[in-house]
Protein backbone atom coordinates (compact mmCIF):
# COMPACT_ATOMS: atom_id res chain seq x y z
CA UNK A 1 0.00 0.00 0.00
CA UNK A 2 1.40 3.50 -1.15
CA UNK A 3 2.65 5.04 2.36
CA UNK A 4 0.47 8.39 1.80
CA UNK A 5 -2.18 6.27 1.45
CA UNK A 6 -4.22 6.29 4.68
CA UNK A 7 -3.44 10.01 5.17
CA UNK A 8 -4.99 11.06 1.61
CA UNK A 9 -7.78 8.39 2.41
CA UNK A 10 -8.57 10.46 5.95
CA UNK A 11 -8.52 13.53 4.19
CA UNK A 12 -10.79 12.90 1.09
CA UNK A 13 -13.61 11.45 3.90
CA UNK A 14 -13.35 14.42 5.67
CA UNK A 15 -13.52 17.10 2.88
CA UNK A 16 -16.53 15.38 1.47
CA UNK A 17 -18.14 15.87 4.94
CA UNK A 18 -18.32 19.93 4.15
CA UNK A 19 -20.77 19.86 1.38
CA UNK A 20 -22.96 17.33 3.52
CA UNK A 21 -22.62 19.68 6.41
CA UNK A 22 -23.47 22.60 4.33
CA UNK A 23 -20.48 24.14 5.00
CA UNK A 24 -19.04 24.69 1.38
CA UNK A 25 -20.12 25.09 -2.17
CA UNK A 26 -18.44 24.34 -5.44
CA UNK A 27 -14.59 24.54 -4.81
CA UNK A 28 -14.51 26.95 -1.64
CA UNK A 29 -13.22 25.07 1.21
CA UNK A 30 -10.76 22.69 2.44
CA UNK A 31 -9.25 19.83 4.61
CA UNK A 32 -6.06 18.60 5.19
CA UNK A 33 -4.65 15.73 7.56
CA UNK A 34 -1.12 15.02 8.57
CA UNK A 35 1.12 12.79 9.17
CA UNK A 36 3.52 13.45 11.67
CA UNK A 37 5.80 10.77 11.46
CA UNK A 38 6.20 11.21 7.62
CA UNK A 39 6.30 14.89 8.17
CA UNK A 40 3.66 15.88 5.50
CA UNK A 41 -0.31 15.80 4.74
CA UNK A 42 -2.75 15.59 2.77
CA UNK A 43 -4.65 18.42 1.07
CA UNK A 44 -7.35 18.92 -1.03
CA UNK A 45 -6.26 20.02 -4.60
CA UNK A 46 -7.42 23.24 -6.32
CA UNK A 47 -10.21 23.82 -8.10
CA UNK A 48 -11.76 20.11 -8.28
CA UNK A 49 -15.52 20.20 -7.50
CA UNK A 50 -16.62 18.00 -4.50
CA UNK A 51 -18.59 15.66 -7.16
CA UNK A 52 -15.64 15.45 -9.40
CA UNK A 53 -12.92 14.37 -5.86
CA UNK A 54 -10.96 11.57 -5.66
CA UNK A 55 -9.12 9.96 -3.48
CA UNK A 56 -5.74 9.76 -5.42
CA UNK A 57 -6.22 13.16 -5.96
CA UNK A 58 -5.08 14.71 -2.57
CA UNK A 59 -2.26 16.53 -2.84
CA UNK A 60 0.82 15.27 -0.49
CA UNK A 61 3.22 18.32 1.00
CA UNK A 62 5.71 18.66 3.47
CA UNK A 63 5.51 21.12 6.49
CA UNK A 64 7.02 23.74 4.47
CA UNK A 65 4.76 23.93 1.83
CA UNK A 66 6.56 21.82 -0.70
CA UNK A 67 4.76 19.10 -2.80
CA UNK A 68 5.54 15.78 -2.81
CA UNK A 69 3.67 13.61 -4.44
CA UNK A 70 0.42 14.50 -6.90
CA UNK A 71 -0.28 15.38 -10.38
CA UNK A 72 -3.04 18.25 -8.95
CA UNK A 73 -2.30 21.60 -7.53
CA UNK A 74 -2.47 21.61 -4.54
CA UNK A 75 -5.20 24.00 -2.54
CA UNK A 76 -4.21 27.77 -2.71
CA UNK A 77 -4.94 27.75 1.04
CA UNK A 78 -1.75 25.28 1.14
CA UNK A 79 0.91 27.51 3.10
CA UNK A 80 -1.46 28.25 5.84
CA UNK A 81 -1.91 24.88 6.88
CA UNK A 82 1.97 24.55 6.39
CA UNK A 83 2.25 27.03 8.72
CA UNK A 84 0.16 25.46 11.48
CA UNK A 85 1.24 22.01 11.25
CA UNK A 86 4.67 23.24 11.40
CA UNK A 87 4.49 25.59 14.51
CA UNK A 88 1.55 23.65 16.48
CA UNK A 89 2.90 19.92 17.22
CA UNK A 90 0.03 19.00 18.34
CA UNK A 91 -2.80 19.30 15.49
CA UNK A 92 -3.42 16.91 12.88
CA UNK A 93 -6.01 18.51 10.84
CA UNK A 94 -6.91 21.65 9.68
CA UNK A 95 -10.29 22.75 8.07
CA UNK A 96 -11.04 26.03 6.03
CA UNK A 97 -14.44 27.03 4.59
CA UNK A 98 -16.25 30.11 3.92
CA UNK A 99 -19.45 29.05 5.72
CA UNK A 100 -22.09 31.65 5.41
CA UNK A 101 -22.75 33.13 8.80
CA UNK A 102 -18.96 32.01 10.22
CA UNK A 103 -17.73 33.95 6.83
CA UNK A 104 -19.97 36.56 7.70
CA UNK A 105 -19.08 37.58 11.06
CA UNK A 106 -15.21 37.49 9.86
CA UNK A 107 -16.11 39.63 7.28
CA UNK A 108 -17.80 42.14 9.90
CA UNK A 109 -14.38 42.27 11.58
CA UNK A 110 -15.91 41.02 14.96
CA UNK A 111 -15.50 38.12 17.39
CA UNK A 112 -18.48 36.10 18.22
CA UNK A 113 -19.51 36.54 21.55
CA UNK A 114 -20.12 34.03 24.50
CA UNK A 115 -23.74 34.04 24.82
CA UNK A 116 -25.11 30.81 25.54
CA UNK A 117 -24.21 27.00 26.68
CA UNK A 118 -23.53 26.05 23.52
CA UNK A 119 -21.03 28.27 22.95
CA UNK A 120 -19.13 27.62 26.26
CA UNK A 121 -19.27 23.78 25.44
CA UNK A 122 -16.53 24.38 23.34
CA UNK A 123 -14.77 27.19 24.12
CA UNK A 124 -15.44 29.24 27.14
CA UNK A 125 -14.10 32.86 25.66
CA UNK A 126 -15.17 34.63 22.27
CA UNK A 127 -14.31 33.21 19.38
CA UNK A 128 -11.62 35.41 18.24
CA UNK A 129 -11.34 37.66 14.99
CA UNK A 130 -7.48 38.22 13.76
CA UNK A 131 -7.35 41.59 12.69
CA UNK A 132 -7.69 42.13 9.24
CA UNK A 133 -3.70 41.62 7.69
CA UNK A 134 -1.44 44.89 7.43
CA UNK A 135 -0.96 46.03 3.30
CA UNK A 136 2.77 44.63 3.50
CA UNK A 137 1.46 41.03 4.85
CA UNK A 138 -0.74 40.89 1.73
CA UNK A 139 1.64 42.19 -1.06
CA UNK A 140 3.77 39.10 0.62
CA UNK A 141 3.18 35.86 0.86
CA UNK A 142 -0.39 35.90 1.18
CA UNK A 143 -1.61 32.20 2.26
CA UNK A 144 1.50 32.11 4.10
CA UNK A 145 1.05 34.70 6.55
CA UNK A 146 -2.37 34.19 6.94
CA UNK A 147 -0.83 31.34 8.87
CA UNK A 148 0.81 33.73 11.31
CA UNK A 149 -2.37 35.98 10.93
CA UNK A 150 -3.80 32.95 13.20
CA UNK A 151 -1.17 31.95 15.51
CA UNK A 152 -0.26 36.25 16.21
CA UNK A 153 -4.01 36.18 17.72
CA UNK A 154 -4.27 33.52 19.64
CA UNK A 155 -0.97 34.48 21.43
CA UNK A 156 -1.75 38.15 21.64
CA UNK A 157 -4.74 37.07 23.43
CA UNK A 158 -3.41 34.51 25.32
CA UNK A 159 -5.15 31.48 24.20
CA UNK A 160 -4.22 27.94 23.55
CA UNK A 161 -4.65 26.35 20.29
CA UNK A 162 -5.82 23.13 22.09
CA UNK A 163 -8.26 25.45 24.29
CA UNK A 164 -9.97 27.23 21.30
CA UNK A 165 -10.35 25.23 18.37
CA UNK A 166 -11.57 27.76 15.71
CA UNK A 167 -11.45 31.46 14.83
CA UNK A 168 -11.86 34.05 12.60
CA UNK A 169 -9.85 35.67 10.06
CA UNK A 170 -11.08 39.29 9.28
CA UNK A 171 -12.19 39.70 6.04
CA UNK A 172 -11.76 35.89 5.42
CA UNK A 173 -13.47 33.07 6.43
CA UNK A 174 -12.98 30.62 9.35
CA UNK A 175 -10.29 27.67 10.41
CA UNK A 176 -10.54 25.06 12.50
CA UNK A 177 -8.15 22.50 13.57
CA UNK A 178 -8.08 19.18 15.70
CA UNK A 179 -5.99 16.63 16.46
CA UNK A 180 -8.18 14.10 14.23
CA UNK A 181 -9.87 15.14 10.82
CA UNK A 182 -13.24 13.77 12.38
CA UNK A 183 -12.40 16.60 15.52
CA UNK A 184 -11.18 19.11 12.86
CA UNK A 185 -14.39 18.66 10.84
CA UNK A 186 -16.60 18.65 14.23
CA UNK A 187 -15.24 21.68 14.99
CA UNK A 188 -16.31 23.54 11.79
CA UNK A 189 -19.98 22.54 11.97
CA UNK A 190 -20.13 23.78 15.00
CA UNK A 191 -18.34 27.08 14.82
CA UNK A 192 -20.57 27.75 12.10
CA UNK A 193 -23.90 26.61 14.25
CA UNK A 194 -22.33 29.10 16.95
CA UNK A 195 -22.00 31.81 14.65
CA UNK A 196 -25.51 31.40 13.38
CA UNK A 197 -26.94 31.37 16.69
CA UNK A 198 -25.20 34.23 18.25
CA UNK A 199 -26.29 36.19 14.88
CA UNK A 200 -29.85 35.62 15.62
CA UNK A 201 -29.46 35.93 19.44
CA UNK A 202 -28.75 39.76 18.83
CA UNK A 203 -31.49 39.59 16.35
CA UNK A 204 -33.97 39.42 18.97
CA UNK A 205 -32.29 41.12 21.42
CA UNK A 206 -29.25 43.55 20.53
CA UNK A 207 -28.89 44.80 24.16
CA UNK A 208 -27.68 40.71 25.20
CA UNK A 209 -25.56 40.52 27.80
CA UNK A 210 -23.02 37.56 27.79
CA UNK A 211 -22.95 34.18 28.84
CA UNK A 212 -22.69 34.21 33.23
CA UNK A 213 -19.17 33.82 34.49
CA UNK A 214 -20.72 31.37 36.72
CA UNK A 215 -22.23 29.49 33.75
CA UNK A 216 -18.76 30.20 32.04
CA UNK A 217 -16.82 28.66 34.83
CA UNK A 218 -18.99 25.69 35.53
CA UNK A 219 -18.69 24.29 31.46
CA UNK A 220 -14.74 25.07 32.49
CA UNK A 221 -14.60 23.22 34.94
CA UNK A 222 -16.93 20.15 33.07
CA UNK A 223 -14.66 20.57 30.09
CA UNK A 224 -10.96 20.28 31.95
CA UNK A 225 -12.26 18.27 34.93
CA UNK A 226 -12.16 14.29 35.63
CA UNK A 227 -14.44 12.36 33.26
CA UNK A 228 -15.79 15.84 31.94
CA UNK A 229 -16.54 15.61 28.15
CA UNK A 230 -16.57 18.27 25.10
CA UNK A 231 -19.48 18.77 24.10
CA UNK A 232 -23.34 17.50 24.40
Amino acid sequence: MDKYRKIQEEAYLANMRLPELNLVIFTFGNVSVADRDLGVFAIKPSGVDYTKLKVEQMVIVDFDGNTVAGDLRPSSDTKTHAVLYKHWDNINSVVHTHSTYATAWAQSQRDIPIYGTTHADYTTCDIPCAPPMSDEMIKGNYEYETGFQIINCLKERGLSNSDVEMILVGNHAPFTWGKTADKAVHNSAVLEEIARMAYLTEQINPQVPKLKDALINKHYDRKHGEGSYYGQ
